[in-house]
Formats: C-alpha cells, structure tokens, sequence
C-alpha cells in the first residue's frame, strides 16, 4: 500500500525515525510524498531518492555525528570562545558537512534537484525565514525569492531546515529579488510536525512520524527566569503551529516513537544509545500497525480524507 510520509523534526533523535520506516516497509509499505523538518528532512530526502529503511540504516550505523559539529576559529579560544560564536557568528557550530554528506548520498541515486524526480510534489521540506518572520515551504515557495528549482539543490534544503538556532549559524539565502540576504534557520521553529502538508492531495493516507519528546503537552511553567522564559519562546514558537493540526484524527495516523531523556543535540551518541532510538522506532511502528486500518479510519473522519 502506498502511503505520504511526514517526519518531525528532532536532531540526533531522529534514528528513531529510521527504525519505523524499516518496520512498516517489512509490512510492505510503499512511500509516495515525503516531507519533513530538520532531521526529518534528512530521512524524508533519502526515501524520496530511492533509499530503503535498510540501507538508511546502514548509513546511519556507519555516520560519524561528530562530523555535523564543524567548529570555528572563535571556538578554539579559550574559556570565552562558545560566547563570541553565539555573540559574532550567532551559532556555535556551521553544519556545511551535513549539506556534503548529503550532497554525495543523493548524487548516488541520480538525484540533486527537486525537478529531478519523476513525480511533481515527490519531496517537501520545511524551513524558517526569521528575516520575513514566515514558514517556506521548499520547493513550493521558491519563486517568492525569485528562485527555480535549479538554483537551491536538496541537500541546501535540508541543511537550512536542520539550522538549529544558536547551536549552528544561520544559512544567509542570496537572492535576485533583494539586496540583502535571508537569514534562514531550522523548519521547527514554526512547524516541527507539518502533518497538514499533504491533505487534500493524494487518494492513499498520510502517516506522521513524531517523536514523543517533542509530543505537545502543556505544562504550568512555575519560574519564569531568563532561561526558562528563552525556552518557553522558542518552545511555543516552534509547536504553536502544528498544535493547530494535531487533532484526534492526526492521532490516529501518527507514530509516536520514544526517544527517552536523548538531546536533539547529543552528537556524541553511544552505540548503545543508537540502538536504542532505532529499536524504539522499530516497535512504534509495530504497534502503531495492529490496530492500524485505513478503511475504519476513513469511516470515522470522513471530513479529513483527501479530495477525489
């Protein structure tokens, strides 16, 4: 059965995501469209060009995460150089080895461009323009720079969308239609889940992948200090949105992998902690599929199935 794939964002986390794809392509599954944020761009971009869960696995047991943490000069002085790469460059870290890694992954597969595919709308990706304050949607949102599908490859696409904000500077998007550049940081920012990306468009259903960490739970937020207020912007910045779309409908459609007490940021993975993501993501999928039935579901909201 053919199905869209949406994939959440979450750093490292996102292992998980390749332990859930391995297990529903066991059961058959087929992907169609793709579409993610961050790390789950990542995912969604090597399944849209070909990959299978297993090979996906392959490369992510081989990856040196170490290698997306490229440092900068300023970081090598000592005791205050974190502080002047946050102060002058407004990120700890570039990440231009994950666009090279990708870059060469996708080459393999033929593919470099979003009109490389076959099929129109294969591939979305998420990112966030802070210079306009707006979500884009990539390659959908091209022209409103005065861009083509030929002038930003994938694998830019998807290390804008993983520009986490102060860890890695942001990507500065030259343009013809302005004098001034971009500034272009992490798709999660404004929608870290875009489950709504493919409604209405397809006669198949659309499975979220989303990583329970990041699950959209209130909570009272007790002491509102300089940190804990910094964390509750940026929390409520990067979920308001997709909590406007996680209705109980999304629910049904949506598997939820554990990701434990991980950061999104911890590059220095163990072996048993990548274990543990992909497994966790394996199982989700799993139970997600014994009760999982499409024509139930199509029956119980009506209003949510795609145009015919």
């Amino acid at each position: 059965m053919k199905i869209d794939g949406i994939f959440e964002g979450g750093g490292v986390r996102g292992i998980g995501h390749v332990g859930a794809i391995c297990a529903l392509e066991e059961d058959g599954y087929e992907w169609a469209r793709l579409a993610g944020t961050s790390a789950g761009a990542i995912v969604a971009a090597l399944l849209a060009c070909g990959y299978s869960g297993k090979e996906i696995k392959q490369i992510m047991e081989n990856l040196d995460y170490k290698k997306f943490i490229k440092k900068t000069w300023l970081n090598y002085i000592p005791l205050i150089g974190i502080g002047l790469s946050v102060w002058f460059q407004n990120g700890l870290y570039k990440n231009d080895y994950e666009e090279e890694w990708l870059e060469a992954l996708l080459l393999k597969k033929g593919i470099r461009y979003f009109d490389d595919f076959k099929e129109e709308g294969k591939l979305k990706i998420i990112i966030s323009d802070i210079s306009n304050g707006k979500m884009v949607v990539l390659p959908d949102d091209l022209p409103d720079y005065g861009l083509t599908t030929k002038d930003i490859t994938i694998a830019h696409a998807v290390r804008m969308s993983g520009t986490i904000p102060f860890f890695f500077q942001p990507i500065k998007l030259k343009t013809p239609n302005s004098e001034s550049p971009y500034f272009i940081v992490d798709g999660g920012i404004l929608s870290n889940f875009p489950i709504w990306i493919f409604d209405d468009q397809h006669d198949w259903p659309t499975f979220g992948f989303k990583l329970v960490e990041d699950e959209i739970i209130g909570e009272p937020i007790e002491d509102l200090g300089p940190i804990s207020l910094y964390k509750a912007i940026f929390k409520t910045m990067r979920q308001a949105h997709d909590l406007r779309h996680l209705t109980k409908s999304v629910n049904e459609r949506t598997i939820k992998i554990p990701t434990g007490d991980i950061s999104s940021t911890d590059f220095h993975l163990t072996q048993e902690e990548k274990s543990e993501l992909y497994s966790n993501g394996y199982h989700a999928s799993k139970k997600f599929l014994l009760t999982w039935d499409y024509e139930k579901y199509k029956k119980m909201y009506p209003l949510n199935l795609p145009l015919q």
